[in-house]
């Protein structure tokens, strides 16, 4: 596997750090999950097991072992310090106060191991009037434009995924890769630095480069999309659809499966971005076409003249789709006390000669502190009286 015996610590909470530390064990890293004697609050967010580990905890943490610890203690430090000298990677999504104060900055750690590598997520970087400033997903979707454009002009919406934070572990998970090959020619390690605000702002960059070189202000307008259509949701006579006409051959398509070719040589639908400004018309006449069938005679027929379309599911029905079972998206793991295996969707790359690491559940709380802690030189009498002292 590419990344067997790259080892990696991980202090990460809820899903930028962690789940760019699970990224990195699906291809065989060595991920040691780092938490409270007691548990994080991220282990625990929508119980599904006895235990109360939660759903999102399944996902985050699969293929980790698990050592609790609490670093912030003279005991705890020195565990830590013996636990980095052995390390490739530290994820930490913690504010650089926090960083600091654990001696789980880029320096501190490097005193310990020049090799190692730090990857932190915060909300808003380093620098700058908000840097102090704590933040969660929502955050970076609100103040980079998303929010105000999605939903209609009386009441904005953000999305219910935290595709910031996602899209911030993958960054991360980027830069740690870059940095494992810059340390290949260096012997050095380095400190990967993310934010919510900047991924949010990445994603979003087409629509503030628009408003930048064309001055024009863009306003809610529903499912609609500024640059294509129809692009939007239909009522069927039994549930939802989805269409993305994009680009011309598509529109013509569509125009001559609505009955409607005219509307290929019509000036007002003469390029996407025009189609996109009279985008209300032409979902107008979609709707009409969708309202006298069902959801799956509205798919087959637009699948049949190759138009993108897709049935709007609910996400108790996703994992049930026959084309998620034909691309073996989901792998079933058992975890302790929970009613049934848990559908773990894993990093959703193959690659042609290289295999993922097994799949493997989440830990349960301090699972494997022994087995670690005796990996770094701890007996099982040191063991004891850290346990005693409720160090670990």
């Amino acid at each position: 596997m590419p990344l067997s015996g790259v080892r990696v610590l991980d202090f990460g909470r809820y899903i930028a750090g962690p789940y760019c530390a699970a990224l990195l064990a699906d291809y065989g890293a060595d991920v040691i999950r780092i938490e409270a004697p007691d548990g994080n609050d991220d282990r625990y967010t929508v119980p599904v097991a006895n235990d109360g580990s939660g759903a999102m905890f399944l996902q985050m943490n699969r293929a980790k072992r698990c050592l609790t610890l609490k670093p912030s203690t003279p005991e705890g430090r020195e565990i830590v310090r013996r636990l980095v000298a052995q390390a490739d990677v530290v994820v930490a999504n913690l504010p650089h106060a926090a960083l600091v104060r654990l001696g789980l900055d880029y320096d501190s750690l490097a005193a310990v191991n020049p090799r190692v590598i730090l990857a932190t997520a915060s909300a808003f970087g380093s620098e700058g009037p908000l840097a102090a400033r704590v933040g969660f997903d929502g955050i970076g979707q609100a103040m980079s434009g998303t929010v105000h454009l999605t939903g209609t002009a009386d009441q904005p919406y953000r999305a219910q995924v935290n595709y910031v934070d996602f899209g911030t572990a993958l960054h991360c998970a980027f830069g740690v890769m870059l940095a494992l090959r810059e340390r290949e020619k260096t012997g050095r390690g380095q400190c990967v630095s993310g934010s919510l605000l900047g991924t949010a702002l990445a994603m979003s960059n087409a629509l503030t480069i628009d408003h930048a070189l064309n001055g024009i202000e863009r306003q809610p307008i529903g499912n609609r999309a500024y640059s294509s259509g129809p692009t939007d949701l239909f009522r069927t006579r039994d549930g939802w659809i989805i269409t993305q006409v994009v680009g011309a051959p598509i529109f013509r398509r569509w125009a001559d499966l609505v009955g409607r070719s005219e509307l290929a040589d019509d000036p007002r639908f003469a390029s996407d971005i025009a189609r996109g400004d009279n985008g209300a018309e032409l979902s107008a006449i979609m709707q009409t076409w969708c309202a006298a069938r069902t959801s799956e005679e509205a798919i087959g027929e637009l699948a049949a003249a190759r138009v993108p379309a897709a049935p709007v599911v609910r996400a108790a029905e996703a994992l049930a789709e026959p084309q998620v079972a034909a691309m073996g998206l989901v792998e079933p793991v058992a975890y302790p006390g929970a009613a049934a295996e848990a559908p773990v969707i894993r990093a959703p790359v193959a690659l042609s000669a290289n295999a993922k690491a097994p799949a493997a559940r989440a830990p349960t709380l301090g699972e494997h502190s022994d087995a670690i802690l005796r990996e770094i030189g701890y007996d099982d009498e040191a063991i004891s009286t850290l346990r005693a002292q409720r160090i670990i």
